[in-house]
């Protein structure tokens, strides 16, 4: 099986450059395929291979202590979903262009972890008995192939739109706990800054994104699949592709 993983981790990077060569050449020594971003916030980072090459890579790169203590999200597949590995150096590495929403720049915005939202989705409301809202801070292409039950959907197509697709419905959220989620966390997370940062103290973020929640607690309250970037095209709640070729 191929092990397929997806990690990020906001930290500064002084060395941008040299990482991406440094990280590059070590993904290539151990066959992986993939995307890596590096940016001076830190490293976002998409890699499929063997286990062995998996495990060597994250192993090596937990060992630079700014990383040791990124989260690393595994699903599996027959296939390999990347045609090619290539890294790239940008001003972020996950493009918001927000200076109020910049993670290195702020505490970190409240999380929930996924057995907590579970029992909150369950009893319909959250421990203080506020009603929970998901908001889904991924594009149409994204949201299309699933989401949480009832979650307030945006029509964005890319994530610097979120601010002024969110504008229209700021009042009524108000009186609720905004549980905010994406893929894997990345999005989430300045999305969450943001809001906290712009006024609303009622947002919580998603730890680990949608990955995170199947991985932990299973699809309760989710529907349908989560879109990814690669050629598996879409996960089910149990992480599994929805295209998965072993020819491919």
């Amino acid at each position: 099986m191929i092990v397929n993983t997806a990690a990020y981790h906001f930290v500064p990077v002084a060395d941008a450059e040299a990482l991406a060569a440094t990280l590059l050449e070590r993904a290539q020594a151990r066959e992986l395929r993939g995307t890596l971003l590096v940016a001076g916030e830190g490293i976002n980072l998409f890699l499929a291979g063997s286990r062995d090459g998996i495990d060597a890579f994250y192993a090596e790169l937990k060992a630079d202590a700014r990383f040791a203590a990124m989260r690393v999200k595994y699903s599996y597949s027959h296939m390999q979903p990347f045609a090619r590995l290539k890294a790239k150096v940008k001003p972020e590495i996950i493009s918001f262009r927000r200076d109020d929403g910049q993670p290195l720049d702020y505490p970190r915005a409240p999380s929930v972890a996924p057995a907590t939202l579970q029992r909150w989705l369950r009893q319909g409301h959250d421990d203080d008995g506020r009603r929970v809202v998901m908001l889904d801070t991924r594009n149409v292409q994204e949201f299309e192939h699933g989401t949480f039950a009832g979650a307030l959907t945006l029509p964005i197509a890319r994530f610097t739109d979120l601010p002024q697709a969110l504008e229209p419905h700021r009042a009524d959220l108000a009186d609720a706990t905004v549980v905010s989620f994406c893929t894997g966390g990345i999005r989430c997370e300045k999305a969450a800054l943001w809001m906290r940062n712009d006024g609303m103290d009622n947002v919580l973020q998603l730890d680990g994104g949608i990955l995170g929640y199947f991985e932990e607690v299973g699809g309760e309250g989710y529907e349908g699949r989560c879109f990814v970037f690669d050629e598996r095209v879409a996960l089910d709640p149990q992480l599994r592709p929805l295209v998965d070729d072993e020819a491919a």
